[in-house]
């Protein structure tokens, strides 16, 4: 097994004699990325993800990620020492570790023994790639987020729809539907940006009122059962025995299911209805409840609602490494000013996900 001792030479001592079976070339709002791959299989499956996003790769790529499939590396024969990655707050696995290198960074997933290698120009995704192609689609997807970031944005914890040239941004604690309801403003005639993170930064080309402009990320929403169930849009993705299945189970045990599925935006809602960019005009908080009565929308100060901050902001994580002139403030105060001239809204009472869709795009289409 190759050592690891840089990026660089890690990258180098793994391509040795292997067959690289071609490459597949995408494009996230201008920013090209070409995935290079020994496997075929794991190509056609990522070109399958990324659908919405495939290019001709004229021109030269913004990032090569190499994705190598082969057995799970050991991590005594990789001649470095990992470090545990404690879990976020509320959670109690640990899930990866990692080890700092000369020229980048190694990310090992304790569960599936996928190893990811980033830094320097190199990025490389090792073991087994086929099996855990969802791991890819995320490492891939990370390239995005952190060449974002790099250039002056703050990640936000945070679902995002479009509609004639106005983002709103949907975020709430955890378990509060930020998913849900922005699948439920796609049935609205809206435009799809993102399902979990958002990537918000001042610009020329932003929105009039706010100067923002939102970038999402191409991962498909990942929903459970009765998400589906509520949403006739998303009849494809389940079959008609699954439908009747969940239909059956309580709803307090429906909610609670740890059973995801992928929605594709293109099956569901049509073709040409997923963006990666747009101004963002502004933020909705969900900060709601089930069995809490009447539905609330107010605009609210985040001056004096610092309990709210949390609902949004996020840590870009392990496979964040900013560049060398990254300039980086991910501080509540930093957040604050970039929302300054933003509306902020907030959903309170009760959960009523069709009403609080019709209400989110009133504010939108205003």
């Amino acid at each position: 097994m190759t050592r690891l001792t840089t990026a660089k030479s890690f990258l180098a001592d793994t391509l040795t004699g292997l067959e690289i079976a071609g490459a597949l070339h995408l494009d996230f709002d201008g920013y090209r990325t070409e995935v290079s791959s020994n496997s075929q299989e794991l190509l056609d499956a990522l070109g399958d993800y990324f659908r919405d996003f495939l290019s001709d790769g004229a021109e030269n790529a913004h990032t090569v990620i190499h994705a190598l499939e082969d057995a799970a590396p050991e991590p005594s024969d990789l001649g470095v020492e990992f470090t545990e990655k404690q879990p976020d707050p509320g959670k109690t696995k640990i899930k990866e570790e990692y080890a700092e290198l000369p020229d980048g960074r190694a990310v090992r997933k304790r569960l599936t023994g996928m190893l990811f290698v980033f830094g320097g120009g190199v990025n490389v995704a090792l073991g087994p790639c086929l099996e855990n192609d969802n791991q890819v689609v995320n490492f891939v997807n990370n390239r995005f987020i952190e060449w974002t970031l790099d250039r002056g944005s703050l990640l936000f914890h945070a679902a995002g729809v479009a509609k004639n040239g106005r983002g709103m941004a949907f975020a709430g604690f955890s378990g509060m539907g930020k998913s849900t309801l922005a699948l439920h403003v796609m049935r609205l005639q809206t435009d799809f940006v993102s399902n979990d993170r958002l990537m918000v930064q001042r610009d020329a080309q932003g929105d009039a009122g706010t100067g923002l402009v939102m970038y999402g990320v191409a991962k498909m929403p990942r929903i459970n059962p009765g998400t589906v169930l509520h949403n006739p849009s998303l009849t494809p993705v389940m079959d008609d025995e699954e439908r009747d299945r969940f239909a059956a189970m309580p709803q307090s045990e429906l909610w609670t299911l740890e059973h995801k599925y992928d929605a594709f935006i293109d099956e569901c809602f049509g073709e040409g209805r997923f963006r990666l960019a747009a101004p963002m005009s502004c933020l909705v908080l969900l900060n709601w409840q089930r069995d809490g009565g009447e539905l609330i929308v107010s605009r609210v100060d985040l001056s004096r609602r610092e309990d709210l901050m949390p609902a949004f902001m996020k840590s870009p994580g392990l496979f964040y490494r900013p560049g060398d002139d990254a300039q980086l403030d991910f501080s509540e105060q930093a957040y604050r000013e970039l929302l300054d001239r933003c509306p902020v809204y907030e959903l309170s009472g009760g959960v009523d996900f069709e009403r609080a869709a019709k209400k989110c795009v009133a504010i939108l289409e205003g």
